[in-house]
């Protein structure tokens, strides 16, 4: 209503305000680049600006009519893109897009106008306190070559930096730009991301993404947050559907899809030292839901508007809320300890610990330490890789490391070869000497440092209560604070032995050194295979065992052979170098397959139940029944738990039959960006994790721990 009001106030113009009053016109032809330019010159008087085409909450777009004096037929020419508009925020909030001072439009000249006058006419609405409508008639006689100028407001050089500085078509834009269901009825919400950016670069009194108007969108403000860690721009606007006034009425779908794909355009005002760029994007679909956890996430970030001064209350709160991730992490830390992937480790620490019972305290307190500082090597480079992964864009979880086959390859062979050593095939200094009671203090503190660092990589497919929560902020924020955090985990694994190490005594509690702890050895050893066994499961999970699975097995034998050899049959040099270059040469062979021979993502459980490989667009065209998403991995100890404890139970298929759920599975064993990005959208970095998807839209986090009570209630 507000524009056919300003409309009609144009016909009246003459009635309050003389032509051009507040803003003065003119124009010049010339050659730029072998090309014929028209250019029309405004200049606005202090503080009063007038409207772009898209010209925001209120207000009218500058328009420019052509002819020539001969026969004052009217003349299609054809625009460059318009200038970058500034944006204006008005009495009660009203946002404008536009221009003051002075600015210039640019037009291509055809031949044919050669050595004729052309008749320009503007109409604009210019504001300030209050809103004028205008216009302005100039003649600008172009001679044989085009050229010509008529009261003008710049000079041409100064047209020429205009001209350079005007928004640029990009073809393929470096933005991530999506449509969501907004919360209200008849609302969207346009979300878009722009990573590897710097807040210095932003545009003064300008959106970072302005958009085109399109019909039926009829765009809302800008918000935009900046995550300091990722160095990316979250931006959201929500927009109404005005599709309902539309001739025939377009309704917004219920499934979000559209039944005509929408294509819209926008300027991208980043960064600020280079031309504005012109981008497109064809919408086919919106999310019905993803909206409520996105403005989640914005509250733990800072927005744009408070860049220059964000108060010290937030500042204050931004460390309480530090200290209490850090405490979050050194307890899920500490829990790790009785985690099953970490039992077997712990185990062969707590053997040393009892071998060394009898020592005195400084030797006490050295061996723990070693293995603290092992631990915490570890989670330093973890930090430290992480950090450099994410510096690079990439996407990344927590266990993220065991989605690589050779590196999993690797600590089989580890593994294998300690529980040999536990076996008696081959003695050494892992925990505690060659012998009983043989403390060899130099190789023994080696060994305790790398059990620590074992300790640390076998501890990340585990997930313990309050992790998931420390985890999540350490992934999303500052490096130095994900460093915080990752070392407070690795200080809660190695509590125990911290607190060992300082007060010795608690050893006492642990039995006596004796006969028994030979019998013990073999018992770790199992243990230690178990563990091999677990990691062949994982490693085949994502390479072809068909094609690897006959290296892997020698490489498995040859080592056994080598160690029982050595022992058994020959200590001789040629002999121990024979068998070691074969395995060597096995095992170069197995890696380098890795390489080559990828299986595809794992396929979902096979049990009773069917479940269906998850993809997000799988998951959003179901929109008739309920489904229920388990996100999970072949490495991750605890979703084997949760699946045999809750999804394998009778209770859990009943549940199912009863509400007709559509189970879908989502395998992150092998590395899927499409599952790290949706798991991050709801602020989750790891496995296992549970979703109920509503046939309304509605998707519901079920976070890393699930019971039958839990899926009924959020049913």
């Amino acid at each position: 209503m507000l524009k056919f009001i300003l409309l009609f106030c144009l016909t009246i113009a003459h009635t309050f305000a003389q032509d051009g009053q507040y803003v003065k016109m003119g124009a010049a032809a010339f050659h730029f680049e072998e090309q014929n330019i028209l250019a029309i010159s405004l200049e606005n008087e202090k503080s009063w600006h007038t409207y772009w085409k898209n010209p925001g909450d209120a207000g009218l777009e500058l328009k420019f009519k052509f002819s020539t004096t001969e026969n004052d037929s009217p003349i299609i020419l054809e625009d460059f893109p318009w200038p970058t508009p500034a944006r204006y925020i008005e009495q009660g909030n009203m946002w404008a897009y536009g221009y003051s001072n002075k600015y210039a439009f640019f037009y291509k000249l055809p031949e044919h106008l050669s050595s004729k006058k052309l008749k320009i006419v503007g109409t604009w609405l210019v504001c300030k306190d209050i809103c004028i409508p205008g216009t302005r008639t100039v003649e600008l006689s172009l001679d044989s070559n085009l050229e010509g100028s008529t009261l003008l407001n710049h000079t041409k050089n100064e047209l020429i930096e205009s001209f350079k500085k005007i928004p640029i078509v990009q073809q393929e834009p470096k933005l991530n730009i999506f449509l969501t269901k907004g919360p209200k009825e008849n609302q969207l919400a346009v979300h878009y991301i722009l990573e590897n950016v710097s807040v210095d670069q932003i545009r003064q009194k300008s959106n970072i993404l302005t958009p085109y108007q399109q019909t039926p969108f009829d765009y809302k403000h800008e918000e935009v947050y900046f995550d300091k860690s990722s160095k990316t721009f979250f931006g959201r606007m929500y927009l109404d559907w005005d599709g309902l006034y539309e001739e025939p009425a377009w309704s917004l779908p219920e499934d979000g899809v559209f039944k005509t794909p929408i294509v819209a355009k926008f300027l991208l005002n980043y960064p600020k030292n280079a031309p504005s760029k012109i981008i497109t994007h064809q919408f086919n679909e919106f999310t019905l839901s993803g909206d409520s956890e996105l403005t989640k996430r914005f509250k733990g970030l800072l927005k744009i508007e408070d860049k220059k001064s964000a108060p010290s209350k937030r500042q204050e709160l931004s460390r309480l809320s530090l200290l209490s991730y850090i405490l979050f992490a050194f307890l899920g830390g500490l829990i790790l300890n009785l985690m099953p992937c970490v039992l077997p480790v712990i185990s062969l620490k707590l053997f040393g610990l009892i071998i060394h019972s009898d020592e005195n305290k400084k030797e006490i307190f050295k061996h723990n330490m070693s293995y603290t500082f092992g631990v915490l090597f570890s989670f330093f480079i973890l930090a430290s890789t992480i950090a450099i992964l994410k510096s690079t864009g990439e996407q990344i979880g927590w266990g993220f490391q065991l989605q690589s086959p050779t590196f999993v390859f690797a600590m089989i062979l580890i593994i294998f070869i300690m529980a040999l050593n536990m076996f008696g095939l081959f003695q050494f200094s892992t925990p505690g000497g060659r012998k009983l009671g043989d403390t060899q203090i130099k190789k023994g503190l080696f060994s305790d440092f790398l059990n620590g660092i074992l300790a640390t990589i076998l501890s990340t497919p585990c997930s313990a209560p309050f992790l998931g929560t420390a985890l999540t902020f350490a992934f999303t924020t500052s490096i130095m604070s994900s460093y915080l955090i990752f070392l407070s985990v690795g200080a809660g694994l190695a509590f125990p032995f911290i607190l060992t190490a300082f007060f010795p005594r608690l050893i006492k509690f642990l039995p006596r050194p004796g006969l028994w702890m030979e019998k013990l050895k073999f018992l770790l050893g199992l243990t230690l295979l178990l563990t091999v066994l677990w990691l062949v499961d994982v490693l085949f999970a994502i390479v072809d065992f068909s094609t690897v699975g006959l290296y892997f097995n020698t490489v498995l034998a040859f080592i056994f052979f080598g160690f029982f050899s050595r022992r058994f049959i020959s200590k001789k040099l040629w002999s121990n170098i024979l068998i070691l270059m074969i395995t060597l040469s096995f095992i170069y062979k197995t890696a380098s397959l890795f390489d080559h021979q990828a299986q595809s993502i794992a396929q979902p459980n096979k049990t009773d139940l069917s479940w269906n490989s998850w993809t997000f667009d799988k998951m959003n065209k179901e929109t008739e029944r309920t489904v229920f998403i388990n996100f999970t991995a072949k490495w991750c100890l605890t979703c084997k738990v949760n699946k045999k404890l809750v999804l394998q139970s009778n209770d859990f298929k009943a549940l199912t039959k009863e509400k007709g759920l559509h189970l879908m599975e989502g395998d992150w064993t092998k590395r899927d960006d499409e599952i790290t990005s949706f798991l991050k959208s709801y602020n989750i970095v790891g496995v296992p994790a549970y979703f109920i998807k509503k046939p309304s839209g509605e998707i519901i986090s079920l976070g890393e721990t699930i019971s039958i009570s839990k899926i009924k209630k959020n049913l």
